[in-house]
């Protein structure tokens, strides 16, 4: 099987690519909000933020999975049956 053939199986849809790009970027607000945070932790406004972006993750996490399927194991995801781990490509694979 060529090189060619292999990243053609892995291709996917576009909206996997949007919601992916979606999912990194609220990953590295929330990291910079939970720095933020620690050094200030009083700013209620900042809370609040973190907690809806937080809620944001959730539902586009969500989205992706129905497309992809888990992005984590070890129990932090459910999997579907048959166990499908192997069948759609890493997020770093893309």
């Amino acid at each position: 099987m060529d090189r060619r053939h292999i990243d053609e199986q892995r291709k996917m849809p576009e909206e996997y690519y949007e919601l992916l790009e979606e999912l990194q970027a609220l990953d590295f607000v929330l990291l910079e909000l939970n720095l933020y945070l620690d050094t200030h932790p009083d700013d209620l406004n900042a809370v609040r933020q973190y907690n809806d972006l937080v809620r944001k993750r959730k539902g586009v996490k969500r989205q992706l999975e129905a497309i992809s399927g888990p992005l984590q194991h070890f129990g932090h995801d459910y999997v579907r049956y048959p166990w499908n781990w192997d069948d759609v490509p890493w997020p770093w694979q893309v």
